[in-house]
């Protein structure tokens, strides 16, 4: 399929990608039109030299420094080079025809006309959107209109908390898009509308579709709207400018009326006198998205919708009501757009909005090809897979295929990969055909699929590696391996014991080598502290602690990702372990919230282990440490950084970055797979890790001491 992409920083092009699969809960949508937002878009547009974006925000340097603490220089060197040629994908605003959909998606239907939302949604010619994040389109509705429905559910949003009655005198500051939207649901609320912008054609574009008056921008705005409001001030000031000045916002404070409302929904410095809201006794708010939902995975994702009794208006039913107003007349939609490109045009679009071609725009659509088809539903033929280099396979090689194309993938892994002599990616996993494609070119594979089937039927496919969401680990492994393939898996193996048993049952059954991501085993630093511990005759004491600040905001805290405790406690499960060289025999634990846990582990041989995960202190508290204490040496290692050996003297050595030991964790894997021997991680590892987890989790919950059952849960 044809899709949007922005190239680099700021060059807009439309190439092929693969078309995505319906995921749960989720539709596939072929859109007929799709709207630019002109402000979000454009400001992922980066039209300034390197230096002036620098200068105009120094905090990409401290995010670069911060990144490069964390890995290397090398690495973030390259990952900074790619930001000038890596994809990403634009809008999120569109409506077309249902073609596919999930089973647990029962209440649409195929062929149903829909507009759809979502960040990452974009602009292409199929795709992947979740049940709430899609409204039916009524009949009264063209596609061109229903493609507005994102920016107004946005709109509709920031009225709602201006909480506007009847008769009460709104200033709209800012008539862009969603400005000139929000004028015109002011009215649908019974509001006075004041339309302010600085150009006087959005002046009056916005009295043409109902506001009662409008007024030019300048320093006697505020005067003008007292002077309409018999020197009282406007009950309400939302403000839509995007602005690099606070101007707008500031001035609304200066026209708003005592004890009144402003509301952002626009995007510029909240720099606000204070002295004159305290003395007004002013509300301010910020408008979050289309509604209650935005950014929940939940909701967005998962498809699980707010009790209407308790939530009236979410971001779903926020778009059905702006579908409804559009098709009673209530909202007129036409008038705004300025200009209409097809979709393989869609570079000239986003420079006429950039550059003011045309003599300036607003709402500028794209038309998709399927306008021009008999039939959309029987013309969909998806192209799941693309072709970026038809070099010639090497048989000598080890060929690896990516399943998930995410951040550690792209930072530790496939750069490790390209460092092994005698193996190489053949093909990249992604349900986003963008970062799909752009890892395939990036990495040098041969071709990138967002069906997983074409990487399990590929021949010249000989090892999969896992970096895909957790869920997803443990059934991709066993596909992985009833196929033929060797697999390497990031942790955790799996989220449940079922599917740990079935991962041990499919290595077994197929022969084939499976290896767990536990980097710690391969980090110099830890490898060191071990050699240290060798040629203990007595039970030693080790004490690991996790801080993970901000984590808990992240996809990996999502319960049904098995929760962050699972998803990063299982490297400490496995490192301790490893340094005792005995089995966990007991966990107790305790914790509070979801997220926050402290637990003492009873090794075989008599050794006592401490784990301690918290997500409340502070990003500038350490991280990770761990600390062993056997007879006669201590050692002590911190960030991956710093290690401490203490015998009679003391021997400390750190690093300027951290060495995680990625590198050496695949270079083991590819040994294995050349000498046809174990892996160092085995499923039984993988299995530990994860027991360790759910034991610790469920002491933390009952209060009691829970007992490891490994080889009963093996049959071994």
């Amino acid at each position: 399929m044809k899709q949007v992409i922005r190239r680099g920083l700021k060059e807009i092009i439309v190439t092929e990608v693969t078309d995505p699969q319906v995921t749960s809960n989720h539709v596939l949508v072929r859109p007929f039109y799709s709207l630019i937002s002109p402000g979000t878009e454009t400001a992922d547009i980066h039209t300034d030299s390197i230096v002036k974006e620098v200068a105009d925000n120094p905090s990409h340097l401290q995010t670069v420094w911060n990144v490069m603490m964390k890995t290397d220089p090398v690495a973030t060197f390259h990952e900074v080079r790619a930001k000038f040629k890596d994809y990403a994908v634009l809008g999120y605003s569109g409506a077309g025809i249902i073609i596919e959909k999930d089973e647990k998606v029962t209440d649409l239907n195929i062929g149903q006309r829909v507009a759809y939302g979502g960040e990452g949604t974009g602009h292409g010619e199929t795709i992947n959107v979740g049940r709430n994040l899609i409204a039916r389109v009524p009949d009264a509705v063209s596609f061109q209109e229903a493609c507005f429905t994102t920016l107004g559910a946005i709109a509709m949003n920031s009225v709602r908390l201006s909480e506007i009655n009847i008769g009460e005198t709104v200033a709209v500051v800012g008539l862009g898009l969603v400005g000139q939207l929000v004028a015109q649901l002011v009215r649908c609320q019974g509001g006075v509308v004041i339309a302010i912008d600085l150009d006087a054609k959005r002046v009056e574009m916005a009295k043409e579709t109902g506001a009662d008056f409008g007024l030019i921008a300048s320093d006697t705005t505020a005067a003008e709207v007292k002077a309409l409001t018999n020197g009282r001030g406007a009950d309400c000031i939302i403000v839509a400018a995007a602005s690099a000045s606070p101007k707008p916002l500031q001035q609304g404070v200066t026209m708003c009326a005592d004890r009144g409302r402003i509301v952002m929904v626009g995007a510029c410095p909240i720099e606000i006198p204070r002295a004159e809201m305290y003395v007004k006794e002013l509300k301010f708010m910020i408008s979050r998205a289309y509604g209650p939902g935005s950014y929940d995975p939940t909701y967005e994702k998962q498809g699980i919708d707010y009790p209407i009794s308790y939530v009236r208006w979410t971001e779903n039913r926020n778009m059905e009501e702006f579908l409804r107003l559009m098709s009673v007349g209530k909202v007129t939609v036409k008038p705004l757009i300025s200009h209409e490109f097809a979709l393989e045009d869609a570079p000239k679009a986003y420079e006429t909005i950039m550059n003011g071609n045309g003599g300036g725009s607003l709402a500028v659509v794209l038309k998709y090809p399927i306008n021009d088809s008999v039939n959309a539903i029987e013309s969909y033929q998806p192209n799941r897979k693309i072709v970026v280099n038809s070099s010639p396979v090497n048989k000598d090689e080890i060929k690896f295929a990516l399943v998930g194309a995410g951040n550690l993938a792209k930072w530790a892994h496939l750069p490790a990969l390209q460092k092994i002599s005698g193996a190489k990616l053949h093909a990249v996993h992604s349900n986003s055909g963008a970062r799909g494609k752009s890892y395939a070119m990036r990495f040098g594979a041969n071709y990138a699929s967002s069906d997983y089937e074409e990487i399990l039927n590929d021949k010249d496919v000989d090892a999969i590696l896992i970096a895909s969401r957790h869920k997803d680990h443990a059934q991709q492994a066993i596909d992985a391996l009833n196929a033929g393939k060797h697999v390497f898996i990031e942790k955790p193996m799996a989220i449940m014991i079922e599917e740990c048993q079935q991962i041990y049952k499919a290595v077994q059954a197929s022969g084939k080598q499976l290896m767990v991501g536990f980097n710690r085993r391969f980090a110099p630093y830890y490898v060191e502290m071990k050699n240290n511990l060798k040629g203990r005759t007595s039970p030693m004491v080790v004490s690991c602690r996790m801080n993970s600040p901000g984590i808990e905001n992240g996809w990996a805290a999502d319960a049904a990702q098995g929760g962050v405790v699972l998803g990063e406690g299982c490297h400490f499960i496995d490192l301790m372990y490893w340094l005792t060289e005995s089995e966990p025999v007991s966990v107790s634990a305790y914790g509070f919230g979801e997220h926050n846990v402290a637990a003492t582990l009873k090794f075989a041989d008599g050794s006592i282990g401490n784990f301690i995960y918290t997500v409340v202190g502070s990003e500038s508290s350490g991280g990770e440490m761990v600390e062993v204490f056997a007879p006669g040496v201590s050692v002590l290692s911190e960030d991956f950084k710093r290690l401490v050996v203490k015998r009679k003297k003391r021997d400390g050595r750190s690093k300027i970055f951290a060495a995680k030991g990625y590198q050496e964790q695949l270079e083991s894997f590819v040994r294995s797979l050349k000498q046809g021997s174990e892996t160092a991680i085995t499923a039984v590892d993988g299995t530990r890790a994860t027991l360790g987890c759910l034991l610790m989790l469920e002491s933390a919950r009952t209060g009691e001491a829970m007992e490891f059952n490994l080889d009963e849960i093996l049959g071994s």
